[in-house]
């Protein structure tokens, strides 16, 4: 059984639905960066890349730094791991039910022992 959420997942992966905000995720991960920087490569105005940003400083996904006039934008990595964590508990659920699925297509092992799961291939 999985366990409730701690974090606030609804959040996270709000975040993570759109392309612009997982591009600028993926920006940051490369360098900080302001509005300007992050707008640039997109034909919308600022105002929107403001709210996506918005949007991801609310997932907690990036963080903000005030110098002056100036607010830098930064990738916070907690919570894609917190979600990561999450995701992974119902891949061992996954997997245990693909290795389920395949005994009943392809029955039991000729050796009584299942083969290595590099040799089944990915999945």
């Amino acid at each position: 059984m999985v366990p409730a959420p701690t974090a606030d997942y609804d959040a996270i992966f709000g975040a993570l639905s759109h392309p612009i905000r997982r591009d600028i995720l993926a920006r940051l991960a490369v360098r900080d960066a302001d509005v300007e920087d992050l707008a640039a490569p997109y034909d919308v105005s600022l105002p929107t890349i403001s709210r996506h940003l918005k949007r991801l400083e609310e997932a907690g996904l990036v963080a903000v730094t005030r110098d002056w006039r100036y607010r830098t934008r930064h990738l916070n990595v907690r919570p894609l791991a917190d979600a990561f964590g999450w995701l992974a508990q119902y891949r061992a659920m996954w997997d245990d039910s693909f290795d389920r699925l395949e005994q009943v297509l392809v029955g039991p092992s000729t050796s009584g022992a299942a083969a290595p799961r590099a040799q089944r291939g990915s999945r």
